[in-house]
Parts: structure tokens; sequence; C-alpha cells
């Protein structure tokens, strides 16, 4: 009986498999979509994929550790896709020579699994290596992580470098220490970023290190038309860069700019002339002010009004005011229901002790002191009746 594993349905199959950029494949239930091609895509470290022609028709889901063809010997990776997904795939990663496309050797073996944890146990002593080396040959840049590959017999070092780097001297210093095969690949920032991770401004871990792999340019005119402020450390993103998500909704942004009408025309109305004051796009609202500069008599209409209005100007006609014919009036607002409300409304207010009174100072117990000290106290019912007794008069000696 078939489950949601075999199908790639279940965690290893629309989770993070090997640690990042794993695709949904949403066409793993369809009767015989493995067996449509024998392309298969495997992950390695650091967001490096590759693409392989299952040659021995081997049995593989999502998950499987495989070992595929390398230059030289074999590498050991996980398969991450399989069926149709993968010609789009290989597509989008624009493959041009059929010779990238290797072939699949088998499923990991034991053998493999120990050379293979072997080896990326010398990754990080490696790296701490290179980077003193690099330093002593006065090289401008960063050996970020070194990756090497499942049979120990070649490694490939990332490094950052602001400028153009001449590493010949590295690569032989580097061959002749650690005795491998090296390759040098440089990254940016947004892939150093994704591959160390972290949690951005919005609470949710990084994109770059969970689904990104190809990096779109990110400039400030995403921010212009977003309506966003300039502000550099706002922008700025962990990788010291923009953030790329200011590109996600920019176009949405442009479709809706285009509906509004032009920042320097001025409506003019039997009073006065009114200004572009401030404009929530995505709303489709234009506030406008009598005042360039400040918020003076503020009238918030839709764009659908502020055109006819242009087209009004344009014939020579002046509305008697903006708010008319569908405008957004006082009562048609949102009302907040909080906004006279204080912040500090729950927070306890300390309250002051209050000072005990002392009611009998020759008494034990005060708390029986309202009693003997008050003859007219009805508290007690032999007291009822009983009058007060008058002061005696103290006799005065002659």
């Amino acid at each position: 009986m078939a489950t949601g594993c075999d199908r790639g349905l279940c965690r290893r199959g629309v989770g993070r498999q090997d640690k990042q950029l794993n695709t949904y494949d949403w066409l793993a239930d369809v009767p015989g979509n493995a067996e449509s091609t024998d392309l298969v895509e495997v992950q390695f470290k650091n967001t490096r994929k590759g693409y392989y022609h299952n040659v021995n028709g081997l049995d593989l889901k999502k998950g499987d550790i495989v070992a595929v063809e390398a230059n030289p010997g074999h590498d050991i990776g996980v398969v991450t896709l399989t069926g149709q997904l993968v010609k789009l795939q290989i597509k989008k990663a624009n493959l041009k020579s059929a010779d990238d496309i290797r072939r699949i050797y088998r499923i990991a073996k034991p053998v493999d699994m120990d050379k293979y944890y072997e080896a990326k146990s010398r990754e990080h002593g490696t790296m701490i290596q290179s980077r003193q080396i690099a330093k002593d040959l006065g090289l401008q840049m960063k050996i970020g992580d070194v990756e090497y590959q499942g049979d120990g017999n070649k490694a490939i070092f990332y490094y950052i470098a602001d400028e153009r780097v001449d590493f010949r001297q590295l690569i032989k210093v580097l061959a002749d220490t650690f005795h491998v095969r090296i390759e040098m690949k440089q990254i940016g920032a947004r892939q150093e970023a994704g591959r160390i991770g972290g949690t951005g401004p919005c609470g949710r871990e990084l994109c770059c290190a969970t689904w990104m792999k190809n990096f779109v340019s990110v400039s400030t005119n995403a921010a212009r038309f977003q309506d966003i402020s300039l502000n550099p450390q706002k922008l700025a993103g962990m990788c010291a860069k923009l953030k790329c998500c200011l590109n996600y909704e920019v176009d949405d942004y442009i479709e809706a700019g285009k509906k509004m009408p032009p920042r320097d025309v001025v409506l003019q109305t039997a009073d006065c002339d009114y200004y572009q004051f401030k404009v929530d796009i995505l709303m489709g609202l234009i506030t406008y002010s009598t005042d360039k500069g400040i918020a003076v008599n503020t009238e918030t209409i839709t764009a659908e009004r502020a055109h006819q209005i242009i087209e009004m100007n344009k014939r020579g006609e002046k509305p008697l005011s903006l708010l008319e014919d569908g405008a957004l009036r006082e009562n048609e607002r949102p009302v907040d229901l909080l906004e006279g409300e204080s912040i500090t409304r729950f927070d306890k207010s300390k309250k002051k002790k209050k000072k005990r009174n002392n009611i009998a100072s020759n008494t034990g117990n005060p708390a029986n002191s309202s009693n003997t000290g008050n003859p007219g106290n009805t508290s007690n019912p032999g007291n009822a009746n009983r009058q007060p007794r008058p002061k005696r008069k103290r006799p005065q000696n002659d």
C-alpha cells in the first residue's frame, strides 16, 4: 500500500530536504511520472545542485542518498526531485551542454558513507588553515566555506572578494598542503548570508536560506515605487545589501501606480487649489492639502474622483469641493475604536499604602477600644438607655 512518503508528499517531499532549496513535487501522485524520464535532481552542500541520468534504472525517491559521477571520482548527494519537473528545473538552470548531465552510479553503500563522513570532518580545519594561507599571501579575499567531494579527492573553496583576485599561487599552495584537487568558486554577499542563515526583520527565516537560489538585482527604484523611506538601515538585509523582498510586490505597486494621477497636478476648486500630499497606492486613495509643504485643510479622495476633477479643470470647470460625487467622506472612513485610549490603560497603578490610625493608646487590643471610650455608643445593648454622666467640678481650696 502506497503511503505519503512513497509519493513524495510527506515531510520528505515538501519539507526542507538537505537544509534548503527543496522543490515541491506536485506531479508525484501522477501515475508513471517517475518513469517518464531518467533525469534526477541531486543536491549537495551550500545550495549546489546537479542533474544526472538514472542509467541503471534505480528505484529512486526523494531523500535517497546516491553516489554520482564526478570529475574525478564520485560524489555523494541527496535526491531532491524525480520525474517531469526535473526537465523544468534543467531549463531554469540554463544547462547549455548535455555533457553537464552525468550518471548516477548507485545508492550509497556503507563504504561510500564512511569516506563521505571522513571527508566532511576535514572541512572546518581546512577552511581555517586556508584562511591563514590566503592572509599570508596578502590576498584581499575571505574563504567562507570548504566543501569536500564525497570520495575526498576534490575540494571546493567558496570565497568572497570585492575585486578581482589572482589566486594562482594560492591554488598551488593549497594543493601542496591538502593533496587534493582544488576548485575556487566565488560567491556574493547574498549567497554567503544564505549559507550562514538567520532570521530577518519579518521574524521568519531568511529567504536566501530557505528557497531562493537565483538572486535578482535589487535597486532603490523598488523602494521608490512602493513609497518606502530610503533609509539604508531599514532597506538593507543581513548581507548589508538591499533586501530581496523589495522585489516581491513592486510589480503590483507599479500596476496600481499607473492608475494614480501625477504628483505635480494641482486640483482647482471654486474655493482654493489643492496639492497632492499623501498617496495610498494599493487603496487607491489620495490626500490633498491646500498648502504644498504641510497638511492644511486635507481632503482624501479616490483616484477616480481625482481624474474627474482633472478633466473638469481642463474644460475650464471648477467643482465646488473635492468631496463630491463619490468622494471618501469623513463618516465613510474606517473608525478606530481605540483611537482615544491610552496604551498604558492595562498597567497596574501603584496603590499608596494607607497609614493606620491608633484609636486606643492604653489598651493592648485596638479592636475593642471603640466601645470603651464612647459612652454614647449604641452598639452595646446595655448602653442604649444610659444617659451620659455630668462632669464633676473639682473643689477649689480657699
